[in-house]
């Protein structure tokens, strides 16, 4: 009998819809062509239980239910095209373009079960498509992680907002932190993003070179020009090549000159958030 192989709860649904299909009699849909603009991106997927439920989201539902009819009713791996240019004349998508589904009655559960291994294991996965698929694999990456170091009412909000968007987040405060010193047992790997939120600059340096020695895919610090170029200035003197240091970004957020702590976690996250996406595109 296989095992039971669970995601966190702060995993995308993507990744949800891969873990549900290890599971004996789930279907998995798989976007492998997309014609006009979509919602979703190449690769997205949705996996079809037994009783008809779904796990993922492809649209606002009228979708999801044409996919799950035509599982039910398939025997072996076929692309179906869906809206703009289908068969079915009875079927159109709201956007008005067209998208080729792979459908999967029986997708390898082995394979989808070391995919999800490595996922929980933060690494890199990938899912092969089986024949008549035009897109031969399907990359998956571990889901975004915050690490925030801070202090005060930006902390928290910063905190609530990813908690809210359900982001894992690790946050250190000054109490959980000593001057002068790296953090301790802080995980920090190519899809983490790094953030720093002090009024008191002095706490910055050791945190900041323990964030520039990781894979971190974003770096970014709270502060005006005046910290900026005393943060520059510290780094120099602490031996961080000006090239290493210019993976900082400060201010951070695409919002100029927040005004309050809300403004400032919206701002912040968003640009993280952007950077993410990009990765999700570019692997």
């Amino acid at each position: 009998m296989l095992d039971k192989l669970t995601l966190p709860a702060v995993q995308d649904e993507e990744h949800q819809a891969l873990a549900a299909a290890c599971e004996p009699g789930v279907g998995l849909a798989t976007i492998v062509g997309i014609e006009g603009s979509f919602s979703r991106r190449l690769g997205s997927q949705l996996a079809v239980r037994p009783d008809g439920s779904t796990v993922g989201s492809l649209s606002d539902g009228c979708l999801e239910a044409q996919i799950a009819s035509d599982i039910a009713s398939a025997r072996d791996a076929r692309v179906i095209r869906y809206g703009h240019g289908s068969s079915t004349i009875d079927f159109r998508l709201p956007c008005g373009g067209g998208l080729d589904i792979l459908l999967q009655p029986h997708p390898d559960r082995l394979a989808c079960r070391q995919a999800v291994r490595k996922l929980n294991a933060r690494k890199k996965a990938s899912l092969d498509l089986p024949f008549p698929s035009p897109l031969f694999a399907r990359t998956y990456l571990p889901s975004l992680r915050l690490v925030a170091f801070g202090e005060g009412a930006e902390l928290e909000m910063f905190a609530t907002v990813a908690r809210a968007m359900g982001l894992e987040i690790d946050t250190r405060s000054k109490q959980d932190l000593s001057l002068g010193r790296a953090a301790r047992q802080c995980e920090i790997d190519a899809w983490t993003a790094v953030v720093l939120l002090f009024h008191d600059h002095e706490w910055e340096i050791p945190l900041l070179e323990q964030a520039l020695a990781s894979e971190a895919f974003y770096i970014g610090a709270q502060g005006g020009e005046k910290a900026v170029i005393a943060r520059s200035l510290a780094l120099t003197a602490a031996g961080i090549p000006e090239e290493t240091s210019a993976r900082i970004t400060s201010p951070l957020g695409i919002i100029p000159a927040c005004k309050s702590p809300r403004a400032l976690a919206l701002s912040a996250i968003s640009e993280v958030v952007a950077n993410y996406e990009n990765l999700l595109v570019t692997s």
